[in-house]
């Protein structure tokens, strides 16, 4: 098995509160065949997602983290300039062999980071992180979808916001592997084909699992999109349109920056020590208090890479307050240390891959799913991102 290096944790496992196995009543646990195991191997829990619990006893404990919800003016400057860079690469190289050396590790050094840059970004304006405008924000969404070369910014955001209210729920949250993933791909070759073709997963999965409605704004997406893909190539070439689809590609596949797809929720550490993460016993008593949970179904990364990707690797910190913008989450945690610093962590997305390919223990099956709780995406209550609880304030960027 290989070493548990890219995790840190000092949570002790309740592991009575939560099984390996279908999903049966608590009472009727222990009679589950071996059968049905070997057809449901997921992490079947019964608590609520701890989220929305952390987010309250943080805003308790430090009323003044709900100062730092709400738009973040740098996002649109830095969605133009990526965009403009990628689109600049694309007619570059409008002349370049695909099967080029200069072509593909443009796609892969440049090309690849700057689409994640962009599928993160998009993921920070679904949240309103953009403007206080709704309108302006899927306006901008749907700009940063143009090197992407595929329509996806209109979807993308139900689904995103319904994986938040419904962390965990089968049926629900997208972000989970079906059974029947998890089944066909449980071997090194089929974890190794998941890595190498995630996006593709992560693009054609929430369709299987349900439907959206169609709106105007996916009308938009569409409409706008294959304008500029046609445009392009009219006047640049398929090639152009050929770096922007390979760089989307890339960027949801073997690449370091795609380590998040698989760090975020994938339960890397099933039984865990009292070592922190300097490998010794640290924290405080809210700290203690606050990493109370049954099994971590949220894993943070504080390493550079955070740079190129919105500090998405801020993970825990971002589902207990999904109205703070990708800049304030470094001072949330400052702010509210003590309920971080003991929660497990990784602290490399490459190493990630590497062990969820080569780990027998870890795998697609390594997920925890609730039964119950959650809802498809509506109006987010202004509650339920984690600013002015109490007071009742109106959030900027929320409405």
């Amino acid at each position: 098995m290989a070493p548990l290096a890219t995790v840190t944790a000092t949570t002790p496992i309740a592991e009575t509160q939560l099984r390996s196995s279908s999903p049966t009543k608590p009472e009727d646990v222990d009679t589950t065949s071996a059968e049905s195991e070997d057809y449901d191997r997921f992490f079947w829990t019964y608590t609520e997602e701890p989220h929305r619990t952390r987010r309250q006893a943080i805003i308790k404990a430090h009323p003044e983290v709900t100062k730092l919800c709400g738009p973040e003016p740098l996002t649109k400057y830095l969605v133009l300039l990526v965009v403009a860079l990628q689109t600049t690469l694309a007619i570059l190289l409008r002349n370049t062999p695909i099967l080029s050396l200069p072509f593909l590790t443009t796609a892969y050094l440049i090309g690849a980071t700057a689409n994640q840059n962009l599928f993160l970004a998009i993921h920070e304006i679904s949240h309103n992180l953009a403007f206080r405008s709704p309108f302006f924000n899927r306006c901008l969404a749907i700009f940063a979808n143009l090197p992407i070369g595929i329509p996806y910014s209109a979807s993308f955001r139900p689904y995103h916001l319904t994986h938040h209210k419904s962390l965990g729920v089968d049926g629900l949250d997208t972000d989970l592997p079906t059974a029947i993933e998890a089944l066909v791909l449980d071997s090194v070759a089929g974890k190794a084909f998941f890595c190498t073709f995630q996006i593709l997963f992560y693009a054609l999965r929430p369709m299987f699992v349900y439907k959206l409605p169609l709106t105007r704004t996916h009308a938009a997406n569409v409409a706008i999109q294959l304008l500029f893909d046609y445009v392009l190539v009219k006047y640049a070439g398929g090639r152009a349109l050929g770096y922007l689809i390979l760089s989307s590609f890339l960027a949801g596949s073997l690449h370091p920056c795609a380590g998040h797809f698989i760090a975020e929720h994938y339960v890397f550490q099933k039984s865990q020590t009292g070592a922190g993460r300097n490998g010794r016993s640290e924290g405080s008593k809210r700290g203690k208090e606050a990493k109370n949970v049954p099994l971590p179904e949220t894993y943070s990364y504080y390493g550079p890479l955070n740079v190129l990707t919105y500090n998405v690797g801020l993970h825990n910190e971002h589902h207990d307050f999904p109205a703070v913008p990708w800049t304030r989450l470094p001072v949330l945690r400052e702010m509210a240390k003590e309920f971080y610093e003991d929660l497990p962590c990784h602290k490399s997305w490459v190493l990630v891959m590497w062990q969820f390919v080569w780990d027998p223990e870890v795998g697609l099956w390594c997920r925890v799913k609730r039964k119950e709780g959650g809802r498809k995406v509506g109006a987010w209550k202004e509650e339920e991102l984690g600013a002015n609880e109490k007071a009742g304030k109106h959030i900027p960027g929320v409405r």
